[in-house]
C-alpha cells in the first residue's frame, strides 16, 4: 500500500490486527528511510486461520476508508496445499514408530555384545527419524492454524517544486557606487600589500643597490682620472715618416 505517513499506519495496523485476534504474533518488522520522514515498512504477521477472512477484508479495503490518503498497489494471496505431506508424515510416523517397538523387543532379547550395538545404533537412527518427522508434522499443523500476512507500505512523497528564476537586477547609481568603491578599496588594499612586500625585504633591495651605486661611482672616478692621461700621451707620440 501507498499511504502519507507508513509510521503512523503500520502502527494502527498493528493495534488493530492485535485486538482482532489476540492470538495473531509479528514475525517480523522493517523500516527503511527513503527520505527526511519518509520510510518504508515492512510488516509480517502469524494469524489465526479462523480469523483470517477477517484480516483479509480490512487489508484488501483499508485504504478505501479514505483516512489514510493513499491506494492499494498490489494484493497477492498464496495458497499452498499441505494436505498430503502432512498424511505421509504421519505415516511415516506411525511405521518409525512400529520399527522402534521391534527393535525395543530384539534389544531386549539380544545377549551378544555386538548384536546389542548393532540394535542400539539402529534404534537410534529410528528415533532420529521419529523426532524429525514429528517436527515437520508440528509445522505442518502450525501453517494450517496460523497463516502468514506481510504487509508492505510505502510513503507519498510530495515532488519537490522547481526553483523560481530570479530576474537579473536592474543598474542603479547606489549600485555603481557601492562596486566602484569596492574596486578602489581592492586597488587600495592591493598598492598597501605591495608597499609591504617592498618594505619587508627592502633588507635585501637596499644593500644591493648602494653597491650598484658605489661601483657605479668608482668607475666614473677611474674614468674622469685616466681620460686626461690618455690624451697626454696622444699629443706626445711623434709624427712617423715613410
Amino acid at each position: 500500500m501507498q499511504v502519507n505517513d507508513t509510521r503512523k499506519v503500520a502502527s494502527d495496523i498493528q493495534s488493530w490486527i492485535g485486538s482482532t485476534d489476540p492470538h495473531s504474533s509479528s514475525a517480523g518488522a522493517d523500516y527503511t528511510q527513503v527520505g527526511d520522514k519518509y520510510y518504508n515498512v515492512s510488516l509480517t504477521f502469524s494469524v489465526q486461520s479462523t480469523m483470517y477472512p477477517q484480516i483479509y477484508t480490512y487489508l484488501r479495503d483499508y485504504n478505501v476508508q479514505g483516512s489514510t490518503g493513499g491506494k492499494l498497489l498490489g494484493f497477492n494471496e498464496t495458497v499452498q496445499d499441505v494436505s498430503n505431506d502432512y498424511v505421509d508424515t504421519q505415516s511415516r510416523i506411525k511405521n518409525y514408530k512400529g520399527e522402534q517397538s521391534r527393535l525395543l523387543e530384539l534389544l531386549s532379547h539380544a545377549q551378544a555384545v555386538g548384536d546389542i550395538v548393532t540394535i542400539d545404533q539402529k534404534l537410534s537412527e529410528v528415533e532420529g527419524n521419529i523426532e524429525t518427522s514429528e517436527a515437520h508434522l508440528n509445522l505442518l499443523a502450525s501453517q494450517v492454524t496460523f497463516y502468514t500476512v506481510i504487509l508492505n507500505l510505502q510513503p507519498i512523497i510530495p515532488a519537490t517544486p522547481a526553483p523560481t528564476p530570479q530576474a537579473a537586477p536592474g543598474w542603479s547609481v547606489g549600485q555603481a557606487l557601492a562596486q566602484a568603491f569596492a574596486a578602489s578599496l581592492g586597488f587600495g588594499q592591493a598598492v598597501l600589500t605591495f608597499l609591504i612586500w617592498l618594505l619587508a625585504f627592502s633588507i635585501y633591495v637596499v644593500p644591493v643597490v648602494i653597491i650598484a651605486w658605489l661601483v657605479r661611482k668608482y668607475r666614473l672616478h677611474i674614468a674622469r682620472v685616466v681620460a686626461p692621461l690618455f690624451a697626454t700621451s696622444k699629443t706626445t707620440i711623434p709624427p712617423q715618416h715613410n
